[in-house]
């Protein structure tokens, strides 16, 4: 038996706690991480591809969208990926005529384009889903109160399908420098020797919304050498932030006092129904143009109308409201205004992307790890 000292050391004091880190302002226009921890189906791997679960591991996963769409969305070969992930119910994509049933037993939904409401009685026959990956844009249409009231994850793929929008954005901005429209209006009148000669080398663009492919446009239109000076409004942007992302923050009326071409990314909100209304197009200056590819009624449709009417400005809309415009509605008879029918996001051979973002997140959920593409019944309110 060992002699107890007969002055003992005293014991060192615990070190003491750490402060918790400050937390970030959440800002509703980015993708946050997941903030939702779940049991991983197998030990947590190390960055970069885990190796797939066994059979009996798997989870089971359901895919319901149009199938006009699904074999574009996940052809052959993520669809084979995904299976080396989950056991993917049978059929392996059901057109939502009964969610429910679709949904059966499934722990994963990996919705699309045509996937009906999740509603609260959608729901309770789905009573072991745990996390909706949305292999397309808003999840608005989709999400009810009941998936949160669950405890439902839900991620969404609009990351991978603001690529498309802003690269589309950027092209209507180039052809918005030289007045196309105008241009192509008055051919073979308008030639050369009279045609407008402005250019877009340091042009004024304003951004309107701080989105995700707001970012991205000012992004592209800041790394692309043209020297332009961008101009952002957004009321949750700081002036440091607008700066780091490489343009000016601006009022909503200098913005359109000053911008030649005005681009809309803003989301649908009470508060941006008719924002670029009659009062903000009329500062719009002679020979400017007006971008829309975000959502129709942010921009008065009336009051842009009779702008356009004038022939002083140009529009190029990828969106309206309504949606689509009546056959013979007058902004569609204006040489000044090009109308698409919604093409700006993923078309053709993009709509894969959305697809590789629903199998990697699926990856990620399997693994144990953060879902990149989350969306938070408190982000989306303020999300397109």
């Amino acid at each position: 038996m060992t002699a107890r000292a007969a002055h003992p050391e005293p014991p060192e004091p615990p070190e003491p706690p750490k402060p918790p880190k400050p937390q970030q302002p959440l800002d509703p226009q980015q993708p946050q991480k997941s903030r939702t921890s779940h049991q991983p189906l197998q030990p947590q791997q190390p960055p970069g591809r885990p190796e797939p679960p066994t059979p009996s591991e798997r989870p089971e996963a359901v895919c319901v969208m149009d199938p006009a769409v699904a074999d574009s969305v996940l052809p052959a070969d993520l669809r084979a990926r995904l299976c080396e992930l989950v056991r993917l119910a049978p059929p392996s994509t059901s057109d939502g005529r009964d969610p429910g049933a679709a949904l059966g037993d499934a722990e994963i939904l990996i919705s699309g384009w045509g996937c009906p409401r999740l509603t609260a009685d959608v729901l309770a026959r789905a009573p072991r889903l745990r996390v909706v990956i949305h292999a397309a844009g808003t999840v608005k249409s989709l999400v009810s109160e009941a998936v949160w009231e669950r405890g439902i994850v839900v991620s969404s793929a609009a990351d991978a399908n603001a690529g498309p929008v802003a690269s589309y954005t950027v092209a209507l901005i180039a052809l918005a420098a030289r007045r196309t429209l105008t241009m192509a209006a008055g051919y073979p009148r308008v030639w050369p020797a009279t045609a407008d000669r402005s250019g877009a080398d340091g042009m004024t663009v304003g951004i309107v919304g701080a989105s995700r492919i707001g970012r991205r446009v000012v992004a592209e239109l800041a790394g692309s050498g043209a020297g332009y000076e961008i101009l952002l409004y957004d009321p949750y942007i700081t002036d440091d932030e607008a700066r780091r992302l490489g343009a000016r923050r601006a009022g909503l009326a200098e913005l359109c006092r000053l911008s030649r071409v005005v681009s809309v990314h803003a989301p649908l909100l009470p508060e941006t129904t008719g924002l670029l209304d009659a009062a903000m197009l009329a500062l719009l200056p002679d020979g400017g143009a007006l971008i829309n590819t975000a959502r129709g009624p942010v921009v008065d449709t009336e009051a842009l109308t009779r702008e356009c009417a004038t022939g002083r400005i140009e529009a190029y809309l990828d969106v309206t409201d309504p949606e689509p415009l009546p056959p013979d509605h007058p902004l569609a008879a204006l040489p000044n205004v090009l109308l698409t029918p919604h093409i700006a996001g993923a078309q053709g051979s993009e709509v894969r992307r959305l697809g590789q973002y629903a199998v990697e997140e699926t990856e990620r959920w399997v693994a144990g790890r953060p879902l990149l593409g989350e969306v938070t019944r408190e982000a989306l309110p303020r999300l397109a």
